[in-house]
């Protein structure tokens, strides 16, 4: 039986840290990765591009204008655009709990 009890409060401590954790693991973010070593043009890979990043984002958890921001965001940060236009939409093709990925173009 002490085993069981053990067994139990393990369990609820697992449960309780992964419940407390996965709130962070649902944001959105850029789809980029650095290559480090490599030229200054082909630093980034990815599906992002200074002039047209992709976001990765979970549909029932993040609302469109959070991810829109995000995109206008690094249009601005590279100064290739003022604000960002969605091009297209894919799924599942992200993180398993970001399954969406929107693509954006930037424009002046």
């Amino acid at each position: 039986m002490e085993f069981f009890k053990l067994a139990r409060t393990n369990f609820l401590f697992l449960l309780l840290t992964f419940l407390f954790t996965a709130c962070s693991v649902l944001d959105p973010y850029v789809d980029r990765k650095r290559d480090a070593g490599a030229p200054e043009d082909k630093l980034y890979v990815g599906r992002s591009k200074k002039d047209a990043p992709s976001i990765c984002y979970n549909l029932l958890t993040t609302d469109y204008e959070t991810v829109k921001k995000l995109a206008d965001d690094e249009c601005l940060k590279y100064k290739t655009g003022t604000h960002a236009v969605p091009v297209n939409q894919e799924a599942f093709s992200c993180r398993l709990l970001l399954p969406a990925r929107i693509n954006f173009k930037c424009e002046k």
